[in-house]
This record gives C-alpha cells, sequence and structure tokens, in this order.
C-alpha cells in the first residue's frame, strides 16, 4: 500500500514540476533557473510542514516521499548550475547554489515553524 501512495503523489507532483517550471520560467526573460527554483522551494516548504505535522505513514508516503520527491528535482538544480558555469555565467551559477541551499532550508524552516504542533 505504501509503494502505490508513493506512485500516486509522484503521479501528481512530477507533471506539476513540469508545468509550473515552464510557467515560471516563461515569464523570466533570463538564463537564471528560476523555475526550477520555484519549484524546489515549494517543496522544500512543503516538506517541512509535513515535518510538523504528527507522523502519518500514509501522508508522508503519498506527500512527502511522492508529491515532495517528484517535485522537486536535485539533478536538474545540478545540471542547471553547472550549465550555466560552463556557458560563462558564473555568477548566476553561483547565485543559484547559494540561494537554493539557503532558501531552501529557509522554506523548510518556515514549513515546520508554520505547521500546527511545529517547532
Amino acid at each position: 500500500m505504501t509503494i502505490l501512495l508513493v506512485a500516486i503523489g509522484a503521479a501528481i507532483g512530477a507533471p506539476l514540476r513540469y508545468l509550473a517550471d515552464r510557467l515560471v520560467q516563461s515569464r523570466h526573460d533570463s538564463v537564471f533557473p528560476w523555475g526550477t527554483m520555484a519549484v524546489n522551494l515549494t517543496g522544500s516548504f512543503v516538506l517541512g510542514l509535513l515535518a510538523g505535522l504528527p507522523a502519518d505513514r500514509g501522508w508522508s508516503a503519498l506527500l512527502g516521499t511522492g508529491f515532495c520527491g517528484a517535485l522537486t528535482t536535485y539533478s536538474t538544480f545540478g545540471y542547471e548550475t553547472l550549465r550555466l558555469a560552463q556557458d560563462g555565467s558564473r555568477f548566476y551559477a553561483l547565485a543559484n547554489a547559494t540561494v537554493s541551499v539557503m532558501a531552501g532550508l529557509g522554506a523548510g524552516a518556515l514549513g515546520l515553524l508554520v505547521a500546527p504542533g511545529g517547532a
């Protein structure tokens, strides 16, 4: 049953990631990967929020592992950061790496703080 919940969450998170990424990126005329950052920060916040809720295997598998796992993307973040550096946009590469990590931690912490019964 757990694997089914993970699969359902991923089936929702993956296409949402693609659509959200494309929507956000289409609104910015920049080489900076705004779409990837947006989905990663959103996923970090949601995962922090879930971490602050009482433990429930079902919701954790569906939303934490499945949905957030498919919504967020470390591989794309890494690829885009390297691509920026290789294309000569070293400032954007460094900014992407720094802001993504720091803001991701902040978004996760904020989710945890606003969760009912959170930190």
